[in-house]
């Protein structure tokens, strides 16, 4: 295991250090010490290796992540994962606004709560808050999952087009054009699986699934992972 401490080595050194890391690398274990708020820790990952903050971070941590698993054993500050690909990124406290955003794949969970546009344009990201998340989230959100086991606010899922939503709390309100909808033995299963990878100890059953009412929107839902 490789311990980098930020507050002497610099984050220039660091992301320089672990983008070099490629599929066959043998430093696959990272630990990053003395982030204190530091932006944009751990951006444009694109190997399979893991990587632990010992602390809160600033605003895109993790974005553009690929392959790489990321753990931040503290709170994330605006838009955590975004543009993630693939891979995963776990936030053990809160994470401010527009977390996910604009995500085409991966997983990214957070472990306390989210803030407004939380998965704003999601692209096939899957997003798991354990707690609640904010204001207008879910915002144009294209495809994927965003599962909330707290609390929605308002706008939830405004201009929403083809991504599922699933909320076990109250929800605020909805935005323009999301609806509620039924949820049937695949979304039981869908939202088991994703559950269980995000540590929640949470019952599907519990949970309210939303979705688009298709009357706002031109859109083809046959290539919704190429928009």
């Amino acid at each position: 295991m490789l311990t980098y401490d930020l507050d002497a080595e610099g984050l220039r050194g660091l992301n320089e250090a672990l983008q070099k890391q490629t599929q066959e690398t043998n430093e696959t274990q990272w630990e990053v010490v003395n982030p204190k708020g530091s932006h944009a820790i751990a951006v444009g990952l694109d190997a399979p290796i893991d990587v632990t903050v010992h602390g809160s971070t600033g605003y895109y941590c993790g974005g553009m992540n690929q392959q790489a698993t990321i753990r931040v054993k503290g709170s994330a500050g605006p838009g955590v994962a975004e543009n993630m690909m693939s891979g995963t990124v776990i936030i053990e406290g809160d994470a401010s606004q527009y977390a996910g955003a604009t995500g085409h794949g991966g997983l990214l969970v957070i472990k306390g709560n989210a803030s407004s546009r939380c998965g704003i344009s999601m692209k096939g990201i899957d997003i798991v808050v354990h707690g609640n998340i904010g204001h207008m989230s879910a915002f144009m959100a294209q495809a994927g999952n965003l599962v909330v086991c707290g609390d929605a606010g308002d706008a939830l899922g405004d201009s929403l087009y083809e991504a599922r939503l699933f909320v076990r709390g109250s929800v605020k309100s909805l935005g323009a054009d999301c609806v509620e909808k039924e949820m049937r033995p695949e979304h039981i299963a869908l939202l088991s699986a994703l559950l269980e990878k995000a540590e929640s100890d949470a019952k599907p059953e519990e949970f309210k699934r939303y979705g688009s009412a298709r009357k706002l929107y031109n859109f083809d839902v046959d290539s919704n992972t190429t928009y």
